[in-house]
Parts: structure tokens; C-alpha cells; sequence
């Protein structure tokens, strides 16, 4: 990929997985953490990340929150070219595209994979291209299964980009789950002989028990299929990274695995986040469930309510639709008493709008005109840009930083104003993302949710989340220095893919021609054949 007079690139790898949420996030984050406490310039890659929880760079542009946690692990500044597409589901059947960190439209899936893919193959290439100049090392994560055969054609993010920059591969296996030998010797044998050969060698992830007892089927796997089995990473509760969907692994365990640590004061405090359809950015709340004594669960029905001392409405890809859901579920009713009670209620993002008086949205649902919960001074109007920004400021005495990525304007027309929103009695609402990362702000806030709530709760006072954060991320950089083949590792990144790889048979099909795509879902422009670097937008 070098041309006359070009720097030459850094190392490459791509990190495959058998499944969805086979560990490749993980995996990612810690090879790069492992490197940058060796010393090496790395850098994480996704070519196309399907995400509700996303993330804006200093620069404004839209990434997955994982790769910026991933950029995090590595020690450099997260950048649209680390995730050059980003597909934001809007229902079971579209998504709005992000390119190169700014939307350009609504595709249905079909519309997508049929078309529009491929025209992106140019720009994810120049951008793993230019990451790869000015690194040492790439950790590329790809999507689901390389073996995904219905959609190999169009594939952008796993052995597609792997051809194109001619990486080698690690297929990371979830073994929790089981089948993990047939999972790797199965997705070897559906890829192509061109694609086989770039496949090096397996990972296995979340193991439980004695390794000793697994060796005997990692040496067969490896006469199987003539690829090395480069390390087996144990089973860790609590890790705490930023993930790409699904609240299972939400809250890096902390709500679903680990003990809740003992409150630093007489009492806990204990917040019900509302399990909108279309959440995203549910990592608001992970400070929440940092902080010692703090019980942080996600509720569907209005009873699961009643003990919260507070209730947090978090942001969503479909506004409208989540405040159907929680007037349908009696959530919105529930909600409506709390406030009459003054009782606490935090809205972040889409919770913030419909909170509101009024929205009108021609834009998002193209639903017109709907009703909020009227708890705020706020109407709010769906414009056809979306917002990309990193505020800061303060609040209740003390420094925040935020991000925000909404459609929503709001007009505010009373009330005390809040980070950019506002405040009611004990309704709070504000557009900003990550505000609770703030420690400062973090305890002071929780300090004025337990005096309304009548709780003895007092904030520790020497939580910090951004070290919480970075013990996590070294957790993981443990895992592959201590459980990985390293050295191994490290050749296929230096020196590329391995000869002589064998064929196993039988081999992907014949891929079939292109159908006829149907109709988008709304328009869609196509990028341009390559991107321009430089200015970093296409």
C-alpha cells in the first residue's frame, strides 16, 4: 500500500470474533494497552460499527464510544479515523449513517448492504492507510463473524479490510458460551481460500476452570485447521469498558456483577434508570454505579419506581417513540407524581426533551407535534443538523465536562438554568453527555438528589472515575500480557501475515450476484470514491 516517496506503514492486525460480543472489544482494548505500556504509537480501528452509544471527539466528529475507550487503552486522542462509519439504529429495519463523524442520512439495511458498503471500501482503506503512517501498530476490531456468507460481498469490516491492507487475523472465540471449537474450526472453514490465509491463529475468551483440561482440544483444533490457539484469557468480572450495545454488558459489571460497595455514608442511594427502546449512551450512569453506596438498576414498570431516590431518563436514538413507551408502561405517570412529590428526576439528552412541554419533530420520527411530561419549561424542535459538541462549564459550584450529540433545539422559557438546560424543583435536564464523570460535579449533585430523596447518603470523597477508568483499562492490557502469546502477537503485527497457512475445506460459497436493492429509507448520498485525509471529512 506504499507509495513512491511514502513513510512507510506501521504493523496491522485485525481482531475477528466467532459472534457478536465474543470479546472483541475487550480484546482490542487490551492488546492496545499492552502495547502503549510497551511503548508502542498504537491506535485502534473499526471500519463500521453498528452503535447506539457513540461519542464526539475534540474535533466534533461522531465515533462509537468503544473505539474511544479502545483509544483510551492505546493513550492517544480518539478520531473519526478510528471509526470512519457509524450506524445508528432507528428502528429494526434502518439506520442513520455516520461517515467520517458527521451524518449524511437514513438507509434501511437492505439499502445499505446492497449498495452503499462497497462505495465505502475507498475511504475505510485510506483511513486505516493514514492511522497506519503515523503508528507503530494498528488493532483493527471487525463485526459480528468474518463468516457471515449473506453479506461477505459487501463486508467492509472484517476480512474485507483485512484483503485491502493485507493484515493478518486472530478469531477470538466466546468459550462462557460453549462450542468454541466448532465456532473456530466452522468460521475457518465458511471463508474463502484468499480470506483463510490471512486467518493466523485463535483467542479464546472467558474461560472458567483448569486450562490443562482445554489443551488437548487446542492441540486437535490446531491438526485441524494448521493455526495456533495464541492464548486463553480467564473469565473477569467487572471490567468496565465502554461496549457497543445491549445493557447485559453495560455498566462494566458493576451493576450486574459486582458486590455494591458499602456506602461512605448511614446510607445508600439508590437510582432507576428507564430502559427506553433506542437507548443510547447508557454509560452516562456508569459513575453513578462508580460511586460507593450508589444502586443503580434499569426499570420497565412504574412499581420498580417508588424506592428510587432517583429517576434518570437517558438519552435515545427515538424520543418520540421512548415517551410512548413510558406513557404506555404508566412509567410516565409514575414519573409525573415524583415530580408533584419533589422527588428527583433526571433527564439527559432525549430523557431531557421529554421532560419538556412540547416537541416538534419532522426529523427523527416525523411524528409532528407530541406532548412531553410538561415537567420542564422546555420545547423542543428536531432540526435536520445534529448538534456534535464538547461544552464545558459549571454547575452547583463546580467544573463539568460534557459531550452532546442530539437533533433536539431547545427553547428554554424558566426554570434555573443547568448545563445548558435547566432545572424545576427537583427536575433536572440537560443535553449533556458524561456530565457525571465530572468528580466534583458528580458528588455535588448526589449530594442535592440525597437531601430531596431524605436520604443519609454521603458521597465518598475521594471516588475519581477517570482512575476507575484506567485501573480497568490496565485489567485488560493484564489480560493479554498475562494470558496471550505475546511474542506471537507481536510478530503478526511487525511482520504481517504468516506462509503457508493451510486451506479448510470446503471453503465459503460462490458469492451470488447483487439483488436489487430496495428503496432507502431516506436519501442517502454516496461518499466519494476516496477520502480526503487531510480535512478529515470525505
Amino acid at each position: 500500500m506504499n507509495g513512491p516517496g511514502q513513510a512507510p506503514l506501521g504493523g496491522g492486525l485485525l481482531v475477528a470474533g466467532t459472534t457478536s460480543d465474543a470479546g472483541k472489544s475487550v480484546v482490542t482494548a487490551g492488546i492496545c494497552r499492552w502495547l502503549a505500556r510497551k511503548g508502542v504509537k498504537v491506535a485502534p480501528f473499526k471500519a463500521q460499527n453498528m452503535s447506539l452509544n457513540s461519542f464526539v471527539t475534540r474535533e466534533g466528529a461522531e465515533i462509537g464510544r468503544a473505539q474511544a475507550m479502545q483509544a483510551a487503552a492505546a493513550r492517544v486522542e480518539p478520531s473519526a479515523l478510528m471509526n470512519p462509519v457509524l450506524l445508528k439504529p432507528g428502528s429494526d429495519r434502518s439506520s442513520q449513517v455516520v461517515l467520517m463523524g458527521k451524518p449524511v442520512g437514513e438507509l434501511s439495511a437492505r439499502g445499505y448492504h446492497a449498495g452503499r458498503q462497497e462505495q465505502l471500501l475507498g475511504t475505510v482503506t485510506d483511513c486505516l492507510q493514514e492511522l497506519r503512517r503515523t503508528h507503530d501498530a494498528v488493532i483493527c476490531e471487525g463485526a459480528g463473524s468474518p463468516a457471515e456468507i449473506n453479506l461477505r460481498r459487501t463486508d467492509i469490516v472484517n476480512m474485507g479490510i483485512a484483503r485491502a491492507a493485507r493484515i493478518p487475523a486472530v478469531v477470538v472465540g466466546d468459550i462462557d458460551r460453549g462450542g468454541v471449537f466448532a465456532s473456530f474450526f466452522g468460521t475457518t472453514a465458511l471463508l474463502s481460500r484468499e480470506d483463510q490465509a490471512l486467518v493466523a491463529g485463535y483467542l479464546v475468551n472467558k474461560f472458567r476452570g483448569d486450562v490443562t483440561l482445554l489443551e488437548p482440544g487446542l492441540d486437535m483444533l490446531k491438526e485441524l485447521t494448521g493455526r495456533p490457539t495464541l492464548g486463553v484469557l480467564p473469565f473477569a468480572h467487572g471490567l468496565g469498558i465502554d461496549e457497543e450495545d445491549g445493557l447485559r454488558v453495560s455498566l462494566r459489571g458493576a451493576v450486574r456483577e459486582s458486590v455494591v460497595a458499602p456506602p461512605h455514608g448511614a446510607d445508600v442511594l439508590r437510582v432507576a434508570v428507564a430502559a427506553v427502546p433506542l437507548m443510547s449512551n447508557f454509560t452516562d450512569v456508569d459513575a453513578l454505579a462508580a460511586e460507593p453506596g450508589v444502586v443503580v438498576r434499569f426499570v420497565d414498570r412504574p412499581e420498580e419506581l417508588a424506592d428510587a431516590d432517583l429517576v434518570v431518563l437517558p438519552g435515545t436514538r427515538g424520543t418520540v417513540r421512548a415517551l410512548q413507551w413510558l406513557r404506555e408502561r404508566g412509567i410516565a405517570d409514575a414519573v409525573r407524581r415524583r415530580a408533584a412529590e419533589g422527588r428527583p428526576v433526571l433527564g439527559i439528552c432525549g430523557g431531557f426533551q421529554m421532560l419538556g412541554e412540547r416537541i416538534e419533530d419532522e426529523v427523527e420520527s416525523k411524528a409532528g407535534t407530541v406532548d412531553g411530561l410538561g415537567l420542564l419549561p422546555v420545547r423542543v424542535r428536531f432540526a435536520a443538523e445534529k448538534t456534535l459538541a464538547r461544552p464545558s462549564g459549571e454547575a452547583l459550584g463546580e467544573p463539568v465536562e460534557g459531550y452532546e450529540i442530539h437533533h433536539g433545539v431547545a427553547e428554554i422559557d424558566g426554570g434555573e438554568p443547568f448545563l445548558a438546560g435547566c432545572r424545576s424543583g427537583a427536575v433536572w435536564g440537560t443535553h449533556w453527555h458524561g456530565s457525571l464523570e465530572s468528580d466534583g460535579f458528580r458528588r455535588a449533585f448526589l449530594r442535592r438528589v440525597a437531601a430531596d430523596a431524605g436520604r443519609a447518603f454521603v458521597p465518598a470523597p475521594d471516588t475519581s472515575f477517570a482512575a476507575l477508568r484506567e485501573e480497568q483499562l490496565d485489567k485488560l492490557g493484564d489480560l493479554i500480557e498475562e494470558h496471550a502469546d505475546t511474542a506471537a502477537l507481536l510478530r503478526l503485527i511487525e511482520d504481517g501475515v504468516p506462509a503457508g497457512l493451510p486451506f479448510v475445506p470446503p471453503g465459503a460459497p460462490p458469492i451470488p450476484p447483487p439483488r436489487t436493492p430496495a428503496a432507502p429509507a431516506a436519501a442517502c448520498p454516496a461518499p466519494a470514491p476516496r477520502t480526503t485525509l487531510e480535512g478529515g471529512t470525505p
